[in-house]
């Protein structure tokens, strides 16, 4: 079935809200594929890497390379026909250029990277994304995109991809709900919609999820978000690779916010 959560039954108000206002003028800006020289992977998401109220970057820096992750941020662009200027890589992919970017514009924003859930981490009680971490940590870059970090970016899209682990985890406070964290401070921001985990994805499922979910869209749009990726399910169910038919694979994705 094609299902859509809401983080609170209030949300309805906020979210009809955003669509009195006009889309951006931009179709897509993507982030990921950061610089990361660990060993092994395969899982887009880590743990321990802070060190007071920054993250240590040299232990962000050994994080394992997501390799998927560029191919996915190209197929995505290239589905919605978006230009190679819509997609920041690589060393150019760090919090400082998220933060410094003007996304107001923006009608999709997709992160594929990995994601770091708020109990994990020694130090910030926060679930964050990964970027190419800085020589040295700042308040400004330390790597890490936190879920308040997230809540102060200005954004007006119709969907925000988080093509990464556990991103529908709670902020980390004892008894917090799931959505609190990094998918309630992107709908905070200004997302009418957000793609997120509730476990962690493998780098190849991740991405063959979310391409195939967009070109469903392209070339039907009239079928929504909800519907456009219960059908990259199916499709990736019924192909029957034994790396993507357990539930394990092909479920934690949900649509949350407005699914149509």
């Amino acid at each position: 079935h094609a299902t859509t959560t809401l983080p609170a039954v209030s949300s309805l108000n906020a979210l009809r809200a955003f669509q009195s206002r006009p889309p951006g003028g931009e179709v897509f800006r993507g982030f990921g594929a950061p610089v990361l020289g660990g060993k092994g992977g395969g899982e887009r998401g880590l743990s321990n890497y802070f060190r007071g109220t920054r993250a240590d970057v040299e232990a962000v820096r050994d994080l394992a390379p997501l390799p998927a992750t560029e191919t996915e941020l190209k197929r995505l662009a290239a589905a919605l026909k978006a230009d190679e200027g819509s997609i920041t890589l690589g060393a150019a992919a760090t919090e400082a250029a998220v933060k410094s970017a003007d996304l107001t514009r923006a009608r999709i924003v997709a992160f594929a990277t990995h994601g770091l859930v708020s109990g994990e981490l020694a130090g910030v009680a926060e679930p964050a994304l990964v970027f190419t971490p800085p020589k040295e940590a700042s308040d400004l870059d330390d790597g890490l995109l936190t879920a308040s970090e997230a809540a102060e970016l200005k954004l007006s899209a119709d969907w925000v991809v988080l093509s990464a682990c556990n991103t529908a985890a709670g902020d980390g406070s004892p008894g917090a709900e799931g959505l609190s964290g990094l998918a309630r401070a992107f709908l905070y921001a200004g997302a009418r919609a957000i793609l997120v985990s509730h476990w962690p994805v493998g780098d190849e499922a991740a991405a063959e999820i979310t391409t195939r979910t967009f070109a469903l869209l392209a070339t039907s749009p009239q079928i929504g978000r909800a519907e456009a990726l219960r059908r990259a399910l199916v499709e990736m169910i019924d192909r029957g690779d034994p790396a993507f038919v357990h539930p394990s694979a092909w479920a934690p994705f949900v649509v949350v916010g407005d699914g149509r």
